[in-house]
């Protein structure tokens, strides 16, 4: 199975709001729609037979709505999976998490900078102690921050899997959006994986390089940030940057089947 492991779709009643939103704060004009259909019209075109699609709730009180809306997709389609959402300040997360799990959701998405956390709060502590080993956590990572001023980077990332030596993790954008350096040096090689989405037109190739040649090619996951990007765009970008063989390509497609299993 083929996968793209980092696509968002949205409700049709917000997702224009939605693009909007993200326009607003990275400066990129989405080249998709940001619905479901239109999503996977695009993944059949690039030869995906999978999407993952993430949702993070932006406060407690969209937990519920959030990850209703994780389930509702995941069986509407087989070529749909989502990962659900928490935030540190809900009530009962082990309830919604055990929700989550009755219907089939085996991964989490966390955007800190967006949920209005720091991944070093002993609060956001908590709910790792109850998901390591139990789900498959996805976490967007860096900014335009420096890190010690950022709510996700590449060294809180690093802390946090030294205090979950169970916790099975994919640092998004290379494991660091514009941390990449401090990535090479703190994350490349650790027992993490990363997924390509919304990096590589933006990367140092040294850099990418010197993360390439320390970390498991098997760890490392290709994703398109959809509607941001274009999955058949977003792969070939990927064998260009890299200078892959398509079997070489494959493995970046498929290796997250070993890591939901």
């Amino acid at each position: 199975m083929y996968y793209d492991v980092h696509t968002h779709a949205f409700h049709p009643k917000i997702a224009d709001k939605v693009i909007q939103q993200l326009h607003d704060h990275y400066g990129i004009t989405a080249v998709g729609n940001g619905h479901p259909e239109d999503l996977l019209n695009r993944a059949t075109r690039a030869g995906l037979d999978r999407v993952i699609i993430h949702t993070a709730a932006t406060a407690p009180d969209q937990v519920i709505p959030a990850n209703n809306w994780s389930i509702e997709l995941a069986k509407s389609d087989e070529r749909i999976v989502t990962f659900g959402t928490m935030h540190p300040d809900y009530a009962d997360p082990e309830k919604e998490f055990a929700r989550l799990e009755r219907n089939g959701i085996k991964g989490l998405k966390f955007h800190p900078d967006f949920q209005g956390f720091f991944m070093d709060d002993h609060k956001f502590y908590r709910i790792m102690e109850m998901v390591q080993g139990r789900f498959v956590c996805m976490f967007h990572i860096g900014d335009r921050l420096p890190p010690e001023k950022n709510p996700s980077c590449p060294l809180k990332l690093k802390k946090l899997l030294q205090n979950f030596p169970k916790l099975k993790a994919i640092g998004a954008h290379m494991g660091g959006l514009y941390h990449w350096e401090m990535v090479a040096e703190e994350l490349a090689g650790m027992d993490v994986y990363f997924d390509t989405s919304s990096c590589l037109p933006f990367m140092d190739k040294k850099v990418l390089y010197e993360i390439i040649n320390k970390h498991p090619r098997e760890r490392i996951l290709f994703g398109s940030d959809y509607p941001l990007f274009d999955p058949q765009d977003s792969m070939k970008e990927l064998q260009h940057a890299l200078k892959l063989k398509d079997s070489e390509l494959e493995l970046h497609m498929s290796a997250v089947e070993s890591l939901l299993a």
